[in-house]
């Protein structure tokens, strides 16, 4: 496998993984906000899946004629990041599926060293090649994966890529618990501890 189709391949099972998330939940789990920041499991969908766009499509001049009113002037800020109520979820994983068969195709047509410009970053920075955008994509999405891995479990405790996750640890419910109450003590301990230290300093 050369390294254009390493890179692909690693993209390909970011966005599956993604995706993913996704399953089995709710209209709501899968549009509320779960940090204090909003961010959310179909918002961060409808996020990578413009990025995609622009990434693959016009950095390379390939635009995909695909309309993104939320990054219009007078959108709200970060509206690509939320989901709103008359915008589906089937309409939000078509925009990611189109968006990667846009992708697909960039990545299919030129070649590794095949230039292009970001116009969105710096001067100096800006002219790019497909293996800098690849490497870059791969890691927006791992990324925003992490963030999704994370919401997932808050909001049903699934955890992992998949069932039978062969690098998550096999644990019951109860194990688990048990694993975060160790965990919960180790911190507390280091907390007591420092703060022993910093009172015995400032006598």
């Amino acid at each position: 496998m050369d390294e254009k189709e390493t890179l692909h391949r690693y993209l390909r099972a970011r966005r599956d993984n993604l995706l993913g998330k996704l399953d089995g939940l709710s209209e709501y789990d899968v549009r509320r906000p779960l940090t204090p920041t909003g961010t959310n499991l179909l918002g961060l969908v409808k996020h990578l899946a413009s990025v995609e766009l622009g990434y693959f499509g016009e950095v390379f001049g390939r635009p995909s004629g695909v309309s993104l009113p939320w990054y219009d002037d007078d959108a709200a800020p970060d509206a690509d990041l939320w989901v709103t109520a008359d915008e589906s979820r089937e309409y939000i994983i078509g925009l990611h599926l189109s968006a990667a068969a846009h992708s697909d195709a960039t990545i299919d047509a030129l070649p590794l060293n095949a230039p292009g410009v970001v116009p969105w970053w710096s001067e100096d920075r800006r002219h790019v090649t497909l293996h800098q955008v690849l490497v870059h994509m791969v890691a927006e999405r791992a990324h925003h994966l992490g963030h999704a891995d994370i919401l997932r479990e808050l909001i049903d405790g699934t955890a992992g890529q998949r069932p039978g996750d062969p690098n998550l640890t096999p644990h019951s419910p109860e194990e688990w618990s048990a694993h975060r109450a160790t965990i919960e003590a180790a911190a507390r301990a280091a907390f007591d501890a420092t703060q022993k230290t910093q009172d015995r300093d400032h006598r």
